[in-house]
């Protein structure tokens, strides 16, 4: 959804529409008793928040735009947008996820960039979003490229007393944490399906948030080592293998044995939300493959080659064992 201020005053809420199973439109219903009833039910929104299904009406105007959708959806979205936006806009994405193109990836930030000609930053966090609603307390990192006043407005907009904002001038290294935390919380519901223990989910975290730094650095070598010890790190990473939708269906995934696909776990569990990991995970083992760096990335690798179906959950011990032995 792309959320976006006018004066901060009214927020224009852009919604894909879809109708109820009350025959009442979603947009409809979020208007009427002011929550999003379908995916965050009991939770009141702003007053001046205004659900709109008309995407190019919901942007009019807008100075400042917030992206916030699940990152498949990203590229089509962005086209829509084409000339329908102002070109002084500040854009921001909340999107974890990358495209793969045949040149290599692309970050969301860059694809949004690219495709509307604006500025992009990013925010990222420990920030599991039912907590956030009922206002607890929660930190969050604003990725910014140059403009560090552009920055400020993205932390003043966001902070509230029990959301803590911090800008660091890292767009990548912000925006990689966030789309590889997925990742690594794919393997941390194998551990938590397969009744491993604390111990190894935690060996699981550490090499997880090594290969985070790694392949980031690989790719982009302007990516700073602190950016790994903010919220949108470390923190990001810890939250999102304890709860989070990711691990929650990867550990029903490994308790089944491999045996019902991601895509059916996805439908029944979800409830119409979508799982970042198992996407981000062939993204990422094709820009290694692409790349030769596969043996570099044993963690990511066996992720994507236990969520396709070709190694059997419990491959991802196996592939521990031969990790710590090795360094």
């Amino acid at each position: 959804m792309d959320h976006h201020l006018i004066n901060s005053d009214e927020v224009r809420m852009w919604v894909y529409e879809e109708t109820l199973q009350s025959g009442e439109k979603l947009t409809d219903a979020i208007n009427r008793t002011n929550e999003n009833v379908k995916y965050l039910p009991g939770i009141k929104l702003g007053k001046n928040v205004v659900a709109d299904p008309d995407l190019e009406n919901a942007v009019r105007d807008a100075d400042m735009l917030v992206f916030v959708t699940p990152h498949q959806f990203m590229e089509g979205i962005c086209k829509r947008l084409v000339g329908k936006i102002r070109p002084d806009a500040e854009a921001i994405s909340l999107v974890k996820g990358m495209e793969v193109k045949m040149e290599g990836p692309c970050m969301i930030s860059s694809l949004i960039s690219q495709i509307l000609g604006i500025n992009c930053s990013v925010l990222m966090g420990a920030n599991i979003a039912n907590e956030i609603a009922v206002e607890k307390f929660s930190e969050a990192t604003v990725g910014y490229r140059q403009n560090r006043d552009v920055a400020e407005r993205w932390v003043q907009l966001f902070y509230t007393p029990y959301f803590i904002v911090t800008a660091v001038q890292d767009v990548e290294g912000v925006e990689l944490c966030g789309t590889l935390k997925n990742v690594v919380a794919i393997a941390a519901g194998f551990v938590d399906g397969l009744e491993m223990g604390n111990n190894t989910k935690a060996a699981i975290m550490r090499l997880g948030l090594r290969e985070m730094k790694a392949f980031s650095k690989l790719l982009f070598p302007s990516v700073k080592d602190s950016t790994f010890f903010e919220s949108c790190g470390v923190a990001d990473l810890i939250t999102t293998c304890l709860g989070g939708r990711n691990r929650k269906v990867a550990e029903a995934y490994a308790k089944n044995g491999g045996k019902r696909s991601f895509d059916e776990l996805e439908a029944e569990m979800l409830q119409g939300q979508k799982l970042q990991g198992v996407s981000t995970a062939r993204e990422v083992y094709e820009v290694l493959s692409h790349r030769g760096w596969l043996e570099l990335f044993p963690l990511f690798s066996t992720v994507h080659e236990i969520s396709s179906g070709l190694l059997p959950p419990s491959a991802i011990v196996e592939y521990s064992e031969k990790q710590v032995r090795s360094f």
